[in-house]
């Protein structure tokens, strides 16, 4: 039988230095609901996400051009119109017709939130715990950080930015593309959720860290460098908020998401306001 997690040596609360108080926490307030509800949070999307991505239908409206972001780029020859510039490279059949369609981004994606410092410090807190929250001893009797496999690779997050920045551009063309109706220009409902969309995507993107880093974090002189410093302190101001920003775009992927799907799918007709 192993020995008690108190008794182990280690590091952190289980250290030999720290005070041994064999409850796990003095703390009497509810500090479990921030983790659960971030865990349902977490789980929510993930799952959402996952049924999505594999279900490989109702991605696309063709008389409006509204494509989810879930699937775009659109790689699958199944993809149609959705795919207009864009090798369909994904067969129609067999095992590797099993790919998600948005096989090109997806994973860039989920890295690139994966590794972003806002997700890092929430599911080590809830899915991990480590710890759960403040003063409350986590089950882990060593810690390492992120200097070992597999964490040290949350340091290629700054990499992963890039490709979102990439990819935020190409749901703002297909936001752009949605502006065109059977008559020409025109938009509706649609058009509006998709928009409102990019642009949360944009403000998540650009209040990143690793923009911040990018946009100033190498000067030394400020003052010689106006431009950098002021675009810096415009991210600056958005970085206090990336929280915010973080679980406000996962809101707006799955709502965008599932109103082009109801509409494609002919649950409902799209509002048209133009055209």
């Amino acid at each position: 039988m192993s020995a008690p997690a108190a008794n182990r040596p280690g590091t952190g609360v289980f250290s030999p230095t720290r005070a041994q108080i064999p409850q796990r926490t003095l703390r009497t307030d509810n500090w479990l609901k921030s983790p659960i509800l971030i865990d349902l949070g977490f789980a929510a999307f993930v799952i959402y996400a996952t049924v999505r991505a594999f279900q490989r239908d109702h991605f696309y409206v063709a008389d409006y051009h509204y494509l989810t972001p879930f699937y775009s780029p659109c790689l699958s020859v199944k993809c149609g119109a959705a795919s207009e510039f864009w090798p369909q490279i994904l067969p129609a059949d067999g095992p590797l017709s099993l790919i998600p369609f948005a096989a090109l981004s997806l994973p860039f994606l989920l890295l690139f939130r994966l590794t972003c410092y806002y997700y890092r410090g929430a599911y080590y807190r809830t899915v991990w715990q480590s710890p759960t929250a403040c003063a409350v001893a986590e089950p882990h009797a060593k810690y390492t950080g992120e200097t070992r496999f597999p964490l040290i690779i949350q340091n290629t997050h700054r990499y992963f930015f890039y490709i979102a920045v990439i990819i935020s551009v190409i749901n703002t063309y297909d936001a752009i593309v949605a502006f065109h109706s059977p008559s020409g220009f025109g938009f509706g409902l649609g058009n509006i959720i998709l928009l409102g969309n990019v642009i949360m995507l944009w403000v998540y993107t650009v209040s990143c860290h690793s923009c911040r880093h990018v946009t100033g974090g190498r000067l030394k002189h400020f003052s010689k460098h106006p431009v950098r410093y002021w675009i810096w302190t415009q991210v600056s101001k958005l970085n206090t908020r990336h929280k915010l920003y973080a679980w406000i775009t996962l809101g707006t992927l799955m709502f965008t998401d599932f109103y082009v799907m109801a509409v494609s799918a002919g649950w409902f007709s799209d509002p048209r306001f133009v055209g």
